[in-house]
């Protein structure tokens, strides 16, 4: 007895079924967003955790009416059917119980004699030990064969009526329940009659037992069959790849909002036929919840997925592309809450070459000098890689790695000081989690228990439910900062296509920025609110660049079109503890000298009182007619007239003066009165590190080199030599085009009044024939 008591208990199996099963995602009200089949080729949804009620009373009615009553065999329904086949003369019924049935599953394939029956028997026996009624109910209905490649209810619901098992009516589950018993029944065409026959006969059992009404039996029999299965959802295509590979073969209930995918979707492949006539075939959005973290619509390409020529299979969202602007407000936000800069700090864009490295602003202009955040508004690159070389590559590079972004494999030497410019590759999915963790800093503030920068928070989320705590150490920049950036970036004029831009912004606030990669190859939007974070990619996901692509033509519209779909939202709320308001200069924007005698009062970063006083406005002294500048060696000091004056270095000047006809240059000296200290003239290109190769021009002429210089007075000559040789003048423009040589020369300019500058510039090389 002892060795028959063992061999029962350790006849069954730990795990009853080891099929593969298919990855399904359903978004956060549970509707199918998209499914893969299993590596077997069936559809086999993942076990439910529960069995619809309807199906429940169906399957039992139809299979095995005494499921709740018998211990896994059932001797009755077995002399029942022994008696029928012996009557018959053939095998007609087996007599089998649920519990049998799920065992005969199970075993895949076993040859249907009296042994492999008695095996049923006795492992049915040992399952009801192990399992209660409702488990061996689940297990049934998510393995038994459904008609061709689907296996189990929820993927028989899904195929053949379009919705899951739980919103069957009694005559869709009454179908399900028969079709175990002959799964062929199912196919276009071939044994209507038979199913509508086995349908109905069920129907009317359930109406005579009291299971359902009259009216639904009748109702129910007037119900269409299905047809053959249909396609599942196919509503996130690359959303449900990307769960395939990391939650493969599960259940993944997911925090998208159906409807907002689809109109996403929707607004991204709109856009995207329009920039099919330009060659663009691609673009992606992700919307996240601000507040949570969690993603509401992800679209991970567009265009059709059928289709490989273009590449609409590839999710954009976690690759890695060129990110153009789009770290410039990263860059602002850090030098602000390191006390490096104020809002309105006024930053060199002039010619610049820095290590060899020379950018030019997108449209080959130059301001002379610009507020820093008007610098950021308008996307100049100039100002951003003269901030970035004063702020640090290398110090930036951590910061950037400290806020989120995973795909900076190189050092910071690799990416040099175009790591502001597009230098570095970033993924969209890290770009919105960065402005999002930003803006939730924004969010946290006013709460005691967090801090604005090591507070609970959290990392974007897809799964429903799932929470991934941050590093604390990722809030990387204060809540001040991070305030006066999102009100730079509100500002930024919108694309020419959003008429009424002002109106829009006035009722709905949004911090964004663009970016637009080297060769027009990839085009960025990012958008902030307090409730949502929106990002958008445009470009072709083979790298090619298309003229004309930038994140302000095609991005940024597909932006805003999602953001109108979206509920409207308030502006963040100011971190007063946070933020100081002091007096600034009204011409520097920075905090005021004593010279400076006209001022504003803003609110900045606490961090902002350790920058520097304004040094461009200076006490001169002039004649009694204020025309010209003296000093007390050579003109009388008591009538010398003190008087503060804004100065710009003359090559900011320069470019300065043609940007704002209020600006006024120094006065001249005194005939007579020299000042030694002083210098008013400043070589623009090259600087003293400059190496220059001078090519040959598309004719095969040899090229030259454009020298250029400003000076305080432009009316004033300056006289240029090359190696202690004459090779020209200049007045008013004060460029020269030269061909010096190969190897090392010394360039001086000297101007009428003999002031003059001097360095050392190289040639490297020339254009060979």
């Amino acid at each position: 007895m002892g060795l028959i008591i063992v061999l029962f208990y350790f006849s069954l199996p730990d795990q009853l079924f080891n099929d593969p099963a298919s990855t399904v995602v359903f978004d956060r009200n549970g509707k199918l967003l998209g499914a893969r089949i299993a590596d077997d080729g069936q559809w086999r949804f993942p076990m439910s955790d529960s069995l619809p009620h309807k199906f429940e009373i169906c399957i039992i009615s139809f299979e095995d009416r005494y499921f709740y009553n018998h211990p896994g065999v059932n001797p009755i329904s077995l002399f029942r059917a022994l008696k029928q086949n012996i009557k018959a003369g053939k095998i007609v019924s087996g007599g089998s119980t649920i519990s049998m049935q799920t065992v005969r599953l199970s075993r895949k394939g076993k040859p249907r004699s009296v042994f492999q029956k008695t095996v049923e028997m006795w492992l049915a026996l040992r399952l009801e030990v192990s399992l209660s009624k409702n488990d061996i109910l689940k297990l049934y209905a998510s393995h038994a064969p459904f008609g061709g490649n689907v296996v189990g209810l929820d993927a028989a619901a899904w195929r053949y009526f379009g919705r899951s098992a739980q919103n069957l009516s009694w005559a869709e589950s009454a179908v399900l329940a028969v079709l175990p018993n002959a799964p062929a029944l199912i196919h276009p065409g071939r044994n209507r009659e038979a199913l509508l026959k086995k349908r109905n006969v069920l129907l009317d059992y359930l109406y005579h037992s009291g299971k359902i009404d009259s009216l639904t039996c009748e109702l129910s029999k007037k119900e269409s069959l299905p047809q053959k299965p249909s396609p599942l959802p196919e509503k996130a295509f690359h959303l449900v790849s990307r769960l395939n590979q990391e939650q493969h073969g599960c259940i993944s209930k997911t925090t998208i909002d159906e409807t907002l995918q689809n109109r996403c979707t929707e607004i991204m492949g709109r856009h995207n036929e329009a920039l099919t006539g330009n060659g663009v075939y691609n673009g992606a959005v992700l919307v996240m919840s601000t507040k949570t973290g969690e993603v509401h619509a992800y679209v991970g390409n567009s265009g059709n997925i059928e289709n490989s020529l273009h590449g609409s299979q590839v999710d954009i969202i976690p690759c890695s592309r060129s990110s153009g602007s789009i770290l410039k407000p990263l860059l602002f936000a850090a030098m602000l809450d390191e006390g490096e800069l104020l809002p309105g700090t006024l930053v060199a864009d002039i010619p610049t070459t820095i290590s060899n490295y020379s950018p030019n602003n997108f449209n080959v202009t130059y301001d002379g000098a610009v507020p820093a955040n008007e610098a950021l508004v308008r996307s100049l690159n100039i100002p951003a890689v003269r901030l970035l070389s004063k702020f640090g590559q290398e110090r930036f590079y951590y910061k950037l790695k400290d806020a989120g972004f995973s795909t900076l494999t190189f050092d910071a030497a690799h990416y040099g000081l175009s790591l502001i410019l597009g230098g570095a590759e970033v993924s969209l999915w890290d770009v919105c989690k960065v402005y999002r963790r930003m803006a939730n800093a924004m969010l946290c503030y006013p709460y005691p228990e967090y801090d604005t920068r090591i507070g609970q928070f959290y990392e974007p989320t897809i799964i429903k439910s799932e929470k991934k705590q941050s590093n604390p150490k990722d809030i990387v920049f204060g809540s001040g900062a991070i305030f006066s950036t999102f009100e730079a970036m509100k500002e930024v004029r919108r694309p020419d296509a959003e008429s009424g831009w002002e109106s829009f912004l006035s009722s709905y606030p949004i911090a964004w920025k663009t970016g637009t990669s080297y060769g027009f190859r990839d085009a960025w939007a990012i958008g902030v609110t307090p409730e949502f974070t929106v990002g958008i990619w445009v470009g072709n996901a083979d790298g090619e660049g298309r003229p004309g692509l930038t994140g302000l033509s095609a991005a940024a519209p597909v932006m805003f079109e999602v953001f109108d779909i979206l509920p409207s939202s308030g502006w963040f709320e100011p971190p007063w503890d946070e933020m100081v308001k002091i007096p600034v200069c009204t011409k520097s924007g920075m905090r005021p000298s004593e010279n400076c005698k006209e001022t504003d009062s803003v609110w900045i970063p606490r961090s902002g009182l350790k920058t520097r006083c304004c040094p461009y406005h200076k006490l001169i002294h002039l004649d009694e007619t204020e025309k010209f500048r003296v000093h007390a060696d050579c003109y009388t000091q008591s009538m010398i007239k003190q008087k503060s004056w804004f100065v710009l270095p003359p090559a900011m000047a320069w470019y300065y003066r043609s940007k704002d006809p209020f600006y006024r240059s120094l006065p001249a000296l005194l005939p007579g009165c020299n000042m030694a200290d002083e210098n008013p003239m400043q070589l623009i290109w090259p600087n003293q590190t400059s190496k220059i190769y001078i090519p040959r021009e598309m004719d095969g002429k040899m090229g030259a080199v454009v020298f250029q210089a400003a000076h305080q007075n432009p009316a004033v000559t300056i006289y240029w030599y090359v190696d202690n040789e004459f090779v020209g003048e200049t007045k008013y423009r004060h460029k020269l085009s030269l061909q010096p040589d190969e190897g090392k020369h010394r360039l001086v300019l000297v101007d009428e009044e003999g002031n003059y500058v001097s360095i050392t510039v190289e040639i490297v090389g020339k254009g060979e024939c």
